[in-house]
């Protein structure tokens, strides 16, 4: 998904069930996916996001021994930085709005930030 502004119908394709655009987060979104059934999709996601501040290194191993197989790392550009990971939810929507959710519950990690780019292939 790119910056361009996008139609109503494009809006509604990544809004989550919990109202948000999935470029924003959904905290509820991503609490669901701690004990979510085995049965639903996995996916695996990327999010590339900027900051205004460089986020600690410590911070960055930090996510890393996340219990959710998540990892935050840095391209070689600076205040860049892409999380990916893998999450059981219905839709590829709820996916990324999980990911952008879990920086969005852990402001310590990054406070503030903008995402640039989303992804989400079931696999």
């Amino acid at each position: 998904m790119s910056n361009h502004t996008q139609s109503p119908a494009d809006v509604r394709q990544w809004t989550c069930p919990h109202a948000q655009h999935a470029r924003h987060g959904c905290v509820p979104c991503y609490q669901a996916t701690a004990d979510a059934d085995p049965a639903l999709p996995l996916w695996d996601v990327a999010v590339w996001f900027t900051t205004v501040w460089p986020i600690p290194i410590r911070a960055l191993q930090d996510v890393h021994r996340h219990g959710r197989r998540f990892t935050l790392d840095q391209p070689s550009t600076p205040l860049v930085y892409i999380l990916s990971g893998q999450v059981r939810t219905a839709l590829g929507t709820e996916a990324v709005a999980a990911m952008v959710g879990f920086l969005l519950q852990n402001r310590h990690i990054v406070e503030e930030f903008t995402v640039t780019e989303i992804r989400a292939v079931h696999s």
